[in-house]
């Protein structure tokens, strides 16, 4: 059985994110293993700059010249900062976890926000430390309303109806 080091996990993340900001692909690239996968989009995929956000790509090649050319156009300074991140899932070699995503960049003299979602890794353990097998992005552009008025969480509230504890909402 492979023993996870949730640290290391937890430090590639960080390090994935610092070296995609400062542009440093030779860095970034041995960190992808030949078969990765990495997806970017919004939740409803109808964002103005969808096209820009959007990727799909299978392979080390493919999804380093998307990454590539993706923050080639991208602002600098630009800043992703991955927040509570955490183990989702543990698969022999493969560890699972997932991270609030905020993203800033500088306007007038002063850090702005650009864009927040939730990303999901897997990493694959090897000899050589961990590899990113798959990362998908999925970045807000809905309009922040009532979590119930929201349809893409609407799952989520009826598994709520099922709990003890929601049935007794309100009592004392």
């Amino acid at each position: 059985m492979t023993t996870h080091d949730r640290f290391a996990a937890h430090e590639f993340i960080h390090h994935w994110w610092f070296n995609y900001d400062e542009g440093n692909f030779d860095i970034l690239f041995p960190l992808l293993t030949d078969d990765c996968h990495i997806k970017s989009r919004t939740e409803r995929g109808d964002h103005p700059h969808e096209q820009f956000i959007a990727a799909d790509t299978q392979g080390r090649e493919a999804s380093m010249a998307w990454t590539s050319e993706h923050r080639r156009h991208s602002p600098y300074p630009l800043r992703h900062n991955a927040t509570n991140i955490f183990v989702k899932a543990v698969r022999g070699d493969e560890i699972d976890l997932e991270s609030y995503l905020f993203v800033t960049q500088i306007r007038e003299n002063k850090p702005s926000t650009l864009s927040s979602g939730i990303v999901h890794f897997t990493l694959l353990l090897t000899a050589q430390g961990y590899r990113l097998k798959a990362k998908e992005t999925v970045l807000d552009s809905i309009e922040s309303i009532a979590f119930q008025d929201v349809p893409e969480v609407s799952g989520r509230m009826a598994r709520w109806s099922a709990t003890s504890w929601a049935s007794n909402r309100g009592t004392t």
